[in-house]
């Protein structure tokens, strides 16, 4: 993917919607490694307690969540469906590669009448870019840097 827009420290690359949502904005929390949501993130706080993950500790509550891959189980969608339900969700999900099993819980969450993030596709080269940096997602961009 190529920058729609890059200069003086912006950013504004486009992404591929996975699941419509809500716009969301907040500081980047960027994984440096897959994360399973199930035993990964506690769902009553949304601390990631995963012991062998480098940001154990950090909490994607309200945060442009940035996730290189998922370790896969069934129950990942309860959990983020838990986390929404708890307003305790990212504000945006920002995925290299489609999980079905984790886009559920958003789904889920929909159907139930209470508002999700949106989760979109972006290649993980460009994750870095957004390390330190207030971060904004639309359907069709996530950007940093610019008067969103």
């Amino acid at each position: 993917m190529t920058a729609a827009s890059v200069s003086s420290g912006e950013i504004s690359l486009p992404a591929e919607v996975l699941v419509a949502g809500t716009a969301g904005a907040g500081d980047a929390l960027v994984l440096t490694a897959p994360i399973s949501f199930w035993g990964g993130v506690d769902p009553k706080t949304g601390a990631i307690i995963d012991a062998r993950h480098p940001q154990r500790g950090d909490n994607v509550a309200g945060k442009v969540l940035f996730l290189p891959d998922t370790i896969g189980s069934s129950s990942a969608s309860a959990v983020l469906l838990e986390l929404v339900r708890a307003r305790l969700a990212p504000s945006a999900i920002i995925m290299h590669e489609p999980d079905a099993i984790l886009m559920l819980g958003l789904i889920v969450a929909r159907e139930m009448g209470w508002p999700v993030p949106v989760a979109v596709r972006m290649d993980r080269e460009s994750h870095l870019r957004f390390i330190g940096r207030q971060t904004a997602v639309t359907a069709d961009h996530v950007a940093a840097g610019l008067q969103i």
